[in-house]
């Protein structure tokens, strides 16, 4: 499985942003499922803009589970807030955050960001050791 971030939607869904092709040429190239949070959609819709033909086409690719979402409890929720005082000095949002929590909880390493120098320093804890981001992308 595979975490995707706001920006690679944003991409696959605007085709005139400077990420689109690269974006849809990687999509293609995955054959695992994708997942997102809710913090991501809320970003990436906000950023389409309502009524926008990408924030159609991008509610159309989820109702067809082109992408899955994975929801964050209130135990998460928290640890998601941790995380954004842990990286104050690299600030983290909450959609960066709840990807890595999702990471944490759905023992994935790998996320499809644009986004390379946050999520180069983000580490997803898994067991008792920190492990670095698998950058898709």
């Amino acid at each position: 499985m595979i975490l995707i971030d706001t920006g690679p939607i944003i991409a696959l869904f605007e085709p005139f942003d400077s990420q689109h092709k690269r974006c849809v040429d990687v999509l293609r190239q995955i054959r695992e499922p994708l997942y997102t949070t809710v913090p991501v959609l809320t970003e990436a819709f906000y950023m389409l803009g309502p009524g926008s033909q990408g924030a159609d086409a991008l509610r159309a690719f989820i109702v067809k589970s082109g992408l899955s979402i994975w929801f964050l409890d209130n135990v998460s929720m928290i640890h998601a807030f941790e995380l954004m005082e842990k990286y104050a000095d690299h600030p983290m949002d909450l959609a960066d955050a709840s990807l890595i929590v999702a990471a944490e909880s759905l023992t994935t390493k790998r996320v499809f960001t644009i986004d390379r120098n946050d999520f180069e320093t983000y580490r997803i804890k898994m067991g008792h050791r920190y492990c670095h981001v698998d950058i898709i992308g």
